[in-house]
């Protein structure tokens, strides 16, 4: 398997691996923030996961595989910059991913940080289908999702595939609005610039819909109690206007072990360049970088 990585800063800098969500790029960590990390003196890694961007693509009939899979090709990423360890940074499924290393490989974690994500072991896969299907949430399950996150979401499996290259990226540019949240203005134009990015570096825009079927095999992905194991200093973020995992950082914060939640404003599901240099300051400073300022944590 091919995964496609990029690393920015002096190669004798402390890493940090950026770990992206489900069905997404390694560029879908905006270039200003990586460049801000950099910039504290950070050696700065990200990459597309297995059929994302660049990184190799498979028929998943013939060759399935599972998000334990996807999981281990943090190790690979790793190991192919010549890491024993790095500070994770994960952004939504990607925080999940994070959070099973540290529990599995707390020799190669040196701190985490996860940002609008779920916690492990959470059933956030069961809350969401839940809530498209229009069914009941269980009892004790994670905070569902936005009525106007599922309503996008409704809307979009039952519309008809796109026809052409500007109707596909009018519709992740629609969905990158829904994900952004309603706490900050919405940058259109920056939105097609990034999407036309995204779609123009595919080597198949398509295949990113595996990460799907790998997530129909993927039960014992999610150890259940684990989060208490996690040894390695954490950093949970989450913004105010979460539409797709809300409160969920919360629920993280509580479960692994001295773990420190910051809440930033206007934030939703996104990296919009508004938030750029508060998220920067307070990875710095969790990682033991130059920050700008002191973030504000709850």
């Amino acid at each position: 398997m091919s995964i496609w990585s990029e690393a920015f800063g002096a190669g004798t800098d402390a890493p940090i691996l950026l770990i992206m969500g489900s069905m997404s790029q390694g560029v879908l960590w905006p270039d200003e923030l990586v460049g801000r990390l950099a910039a504290g003196g950070r050696r700065v890694i990200r990459y597309d996961h297995r059929d994302t961007g660049r990184s190799q693509t498979v028929d998943f009939a013939i060759h399935p595989y599972t998000w334990q899979d996807i999981k281990d090709d943090v190790y690979r990423v790793m190991d192919e910059h010549g890491l024993d360890r790095a500070h994770l940074v994960g952004h939504s499924a990607g925080g999940l991913l994070a959070q099973l290393v540290a529990v599995e490989r707390p020799d190669r974690v040196c701190s985490l940080t996860v940002i609008a994500s779920s916690p492990l072991g959470g059933g956030e896969g069961e809350v969401l289908v839940r809530a498209l299907m229009g069914q009941e949430p269980a009892e004790g399950s994670l905070p569902e999702p936005t009525p106007e996150f599922v309503a996008f979401y409704r809307a979009l499996m039952a519309a008809p595939p796109p026809a052409d290259r500007r109707t596909r990226v009018d519709g992740m540019i629609a969905e990158q609005r829904v994900l952004h949240g309603t706490g900050l203005p919405f940058d259109e134009d920056a939105a097609r610039r990034l999407q036309e990015r995204v779609y123009d570096r595919a080597r198949d825009l398509s295949a990113a819909v595996n990460h799907r079927l790998a997530a129909a095999a993927r039960p014992d992905f999610e150890p259940v109690g684990a989060l208490s194991a996690i040894t390695a200093p954490t950093l949970v973020i989450e913004g105010t206007h979460e539409p797709v995992k809300p409160g969920h950082g919360a629920i993280i914060a509580e479960r692994i072990p001295g773990a420190e939640l910051m809440i930033v404003t206007g934030m939703g599901h996104t990296l919009p360049a508004e938030v750029h240099e508060e998220l920067a300051a307070a990875i710095l400073a969790h990682t033991g970088g130059r920050s700008g300022k002191s973030p504000v944590r709850v």
